[in-house]
């Protein structure tokens, strides 16, 4: 998912110029990172020491959450921060988009997830002196984010101004199996002396309130002039929009002891939040006495604080137990009941329950959704990671959408993208497919916002939103927002996947059905049929873009065409299947829909005449019907500091070149990969690979998977670790505002659609191995069915083992494989797929002429004043003038 079609990256991925000389290259992706601050562990990130100047990107990396509530990993005393955050999923205010220029049908509501009431702060204070994380004396440091047990904990030892050794531990844990519920804890130990400790427990409205260590709140700054944020971090689409004026109006205090209540309304969008926190105190492990308190509730700071007369070796801990309930028009009374239960049934169980409760949850968890990655254990560390994040971002999820940074910060707005369909629901429906069925029944539940959206484009049926929160179109950049049509084909893709994944035919009846057919109407309404000279007819489909948004509006985007046909014949084969065998709720669907025999016979004959574009002087598949014609733009000479591309260049400058944002034809060989050959997939890969910029976080992982298949291994392999290190080493430059969700789960298609090589076409489950040269191997299970089958691939064989259900039946390489109750499957390999020794760059395109014999030429355009003037560039020089720039866009393949 990418912002108003701006980029999504701070510069090219660089190459390796010589396998055989390590100390001449640049770092692999990860290779950056900090080992002595950041080790590898197989299921934990760890942080040896604090570092102010990072503290963006370890809120994100270090934020836990559940789908629904999330929290970033802001220091517990609530001081220093790049963004303080707690954030509820699709809980947002609303704005006009003021356009400066209107026009029919553009977006006119924009939706913003709003920075709800902060309950991490604990302020502790030693003999009246402040424990300040970035001005104390730290003597040990650990922060820990735990993957088997769903938690972060610190642990740090401080060496106060008079001498003393305070030992502070704290957790967080946001409950996997109560959606409303999160645990604190903060304790504090007196190690060589008796001192006077104050413990100050908060729960602040940072969107609007004023914090009383900052000027003012948060998000006080009006929208900038262009209408993204403000402030003085630059223009940056990435982030979230600043809103003027107060967001959450207060509607409700409660102060009832232990327990403190904060409620609120927002302005223009007229949602209900409460958020009720209750404490329990214990010193040297007695629950009563030894302590005073105090409370404090006004509308935008409740405050609990605890006086106590500290003795060494005697821990005082502090058990914050916290509730959040929203609403779309509930009020605030009845939110605070809702709250009231959530924290009763809290307190039944003791904290060491709710520990193994979060513990089993995940061992379930980790049971289905866990790939090993055997003898590569800074990729295991990572892909734990990005697997975590994906029950972080959609396991309590329960009908509300995915948002494209989960619940870890505020970027993109919250908003929803198509993100979620075709890089985070195959990784669910494979796995975990109770979510993804929440997933999807999200969508079907923002249908007839959709159908009112395709009335305000002149177009029958429905279209679905490019990004929204409440089903509402919020991009105002419409080239590369409104126009991306094929969220629609998307959409239906992902629930053809599960329902023939999972077998749930009830889905197709309870709402999938209806999101085929008016999908499929936008279609047929949209495009248009052509005869051509040999009096054949052709259905085209134009004015749309593609996922490459640095090439908005064209006609004829091969990738929309080809979805948009999927999803025409999955159109008429759910009304087939509803037909054969759901007669009565096939007679009701007819009449809801008014669906006649004619229409469905004009989907399938459109789908079988759906122009695939396609160049014979190059022999690929062009990107749009003008994508050839263009000149190229020259990533090896375009400077680091121009990049990303459209934070540097204006969109019309991009629009002219062959250069590309994210996988556009690449990707439609991965999902509609059984339309393409073997030969044609390749040079589809090696023309767009030299294209295509690192300015979305989107790409690297479909690049990986269609260089492993085509026999670029050693591209796969940096794509993969590129794919890998996205966040961990903030590769793209913006984790500070949130985890990327799409590229975690990029990360697991990466290993089990590239490297597994893993396809399932209309439900056809195959495998064709591609592991890379010295992997040992990779192990991971899928759920087919009711089925769970576990898969090790080993550089010489690939195995299956059915863990749980019926027998199941796949191929390997055309070998026809069952997979039954009993001893493993053993499937020997003669190798791991072709390779392909030719290095990419612009010499791979050197020489190449259109079909009206003009040459490729390739360029960069002028910047007046940022870089020199350069004329277009002859491709058969590139060669040269790579080797002399290093070339920071090609590849070495190995």
């Amino acid at each position: 998912m990418e912002s108003n079609g701006f980029p999504d990256s701070q510069g090219p991925w660089r190459s390796e110029p010589e396998r055989n000389a390590p100390s001449s290259r640049n770092p692999l992706p990860g290779e950056e990172l900090d080992r002595s601050m950041f080790p590898v562990d197989p299921w934990s990130i760890i942080e040896t020491r604090f570092d102010p100047g990072i503290l963006g990107r370890t809120e994100s990396v270090f934020a836990v959450g559940n789908g629904y509530l999330g929290m970033r990993g802001n220091i517990d005393e609530g001081r220093e921060a790049s963004e303080h955050g707690t954030y509820v999923n699709g809980f947002h205010e609303t704005w006009p988009i003021r356009h400066a220029e209107e026009a029919f049908g553009f977006a006119r509501v924009g939706q913003t997830i709003v920075n709800i009431p902060d309950p991490k702060v604990i302020r502790v204070y030693v003999d009246d002196e402040p424990f300040i994380l970035s001005t104390a004396e730290i003597v040990a440091y650990e922060r820990r984010l735990d993957m088997s047990a769903g938690t972060i904990t610190r642990d740090v030892t401080w060496r106060t101004a008079s001498g003393k050794h305070v030992r502070i531990r704290s957790s967080r844990l946001v409950s996997f199996t109560e959606r409303h519920l999160a645990i604190l804890e903060y304790e504090v130990e007196l190690l060589d002396a008796d001192a006077s400790i104050v413990i100050s427990s908060q729960l602040l409205n940072r969107q609007d309130g004023v914090d009383e260590y900052r000027d003012q709140a948060t998000t006080a700054s009006a929208p900038a002039a262009n209408g993204t944020s403000g402030g003085s971090g630059g223009f940056d689409p990435r982030k979230v929009e600043q809103l003027e004026g107060r967001i959450l109006q207060p509607t409700l205090q409660r102060d009832e002891g232990t327990r403190l209540m904060l409620g609120y309304r927002t302005t223009n969008s007229g949602m209900s939040i409460v958020c009720a926190v209750d404490h329990r105190m214990s010193v040297g492990g007695e629950m009563t006495g030894h302590w005073r308190v105090s409370n404090d509730v006004k509308p935008d700071l409740a405050k609990r604080v605890y006086r106590v007369n500290g003795r060494a070796n005697r821990p005082i801990k502090l058990t914050k137990y916290v509730s959040y309930h929203t609403a779309r028009y509930a009020p605030s009374r009845e939110l605070a009941d809702r709250c009231t239960r959530t924290l009763d049934r809290a307190l039944e169980s003791s904290v060491f329950e709710h520990r193994n409760t979060q513990r089993r949850w995940l061992n379930d968890y980790w049971k289905s959704s866990d790939v090993v990655i055997h003898g590569q254990p800074d990729l295991q560390q990572a892909m734990r990671f990005d697997l975590f994040q994906l029950a972080q971002a959609s396991a309590r999820t329960d009908g509300l959408g995915i948002p494209a940074k989960g619940v870890t910060g505020s970027g993109y707005s919250g908003h929803y993208f198509w993100d979620s369909e075709i890089f985070v629901l195959p990784f669910l429906t494979y796995t975990q497919p109770t979510i993804a069925r929440n997933a999807l029944r999200f969508r079907y539940n923002m249908l007839d916002s959709a159908r009112v959206r395709a009335t305000e484009l002149n177009e029958r049926g429905a279209l679905f939103p490019w990004r929204t929160i409440n089903g509402l179109e919020s991009s105002a950049y419409y080239a590369a927002g409104t126009a991306q049509y094929h969220i629609d084909a998307d959409i239906t893709y992902a629930m053809a996947q599960y329902i023939s994944a999972s077998g749930d035919t009830s889905f197709l009846v309870n709402g999938a059905f209806d999101v085929f057919v008016e999908t499929a109407r936008m279609w047929y309404d949209l495009g248009f049929w052509r005869e051509t000279e040999r009096a054949t007819e052709a259905f085209h489909i134009h004015g749309v873009t593609g996922p490459d948004e640095y090439t908005t509006v064209v006609n004829d985007n091969l990738f929309t065409n080809v979805m948009a046909q999927e999803n025409l014949y999955l159109a008429a084969e759910a009304v087939e299947i509803l037909r054969d065998s759901y007669p009565a709720e096939f007679a009701r669907a007819i009449e809801r829909l008014s669906l006649s025999v004619e229409e469905v016979t004009s989907w399938r004959r459109a789908a079988r005449h759906m122009f695939i574009p396609y160049d014979h002087n190059f022999r690929v598949h062009p990107q749009d019907a003008s994508f050839l014609d263009k000149e190229v733009w020259d990533l090896g000479r375009t400077p680091d500091s121009q990049r990303p591309l459209l934070l540097h260049f204006h969109p019309l400058v991009i629009y002219r070149f062959q250069v590309i944002k994210q996988a556009d034809v690449v990707l439609a060989l991965l999902l509609r990969g059984d339309l393409f050959t073997a030969e044609e997939k390749r040079r589809d890969f090696e023309y767009y690979d030299v294209l295509t910029t690192a300015d979305s976080s989107l790409s690297a992982a479909v690049q990986s998977i269609i260089a492993a298949e085509v026999g670029h291994i050693g591209l796969a392999e940096k794509y993969f670790r590129h794919t890998a290190f996205v966040d961990l080493a903030d590769l793209h430059g913006n984790t500070d505002v949130g985890i990327h969700v799409a590229s975690s789960g990029g990360l697991w298609m990466g290993a089990v659609f590239g490297f597994a090589g893993m396809r399932d076409h209309h439900g056809e489950i195959t495998f064709d191995p591609r592991l890379p040269d010295g992997w040992e191997g990779i192990d991971f299970s899928l759920l087919l069915r009711d089925s769970r089958v576990g898969v090790e691939l080993r550089p010489k064989s690939i195995s299956f083992v059915l863990e749980r259900g019926h027998s199941v039946n796949l191929s390997v390489r055309g070998e026809d494989v069952t997979v039954a109750p009993g001893i493993p499957t053993i499937v020997e390999l003669e190798h791991q797929g072709p390779r392909q020794s030719q290095r990419l760059g612009m010499h791979t395109i050197h020489g190449w002429h259109r079909g009206d014999g003009t040459l490729l030429t390739a360029s960069v355009p002028t910047v007046t004043g940022q870089m020199p003037a350069m004329g277009p560039i002859m491709v058969q020089d590139a060669r040269a003038a790579e080797a002399q720039a290093g070339d920071p866009a090609s590849f070495d393949d190995m």
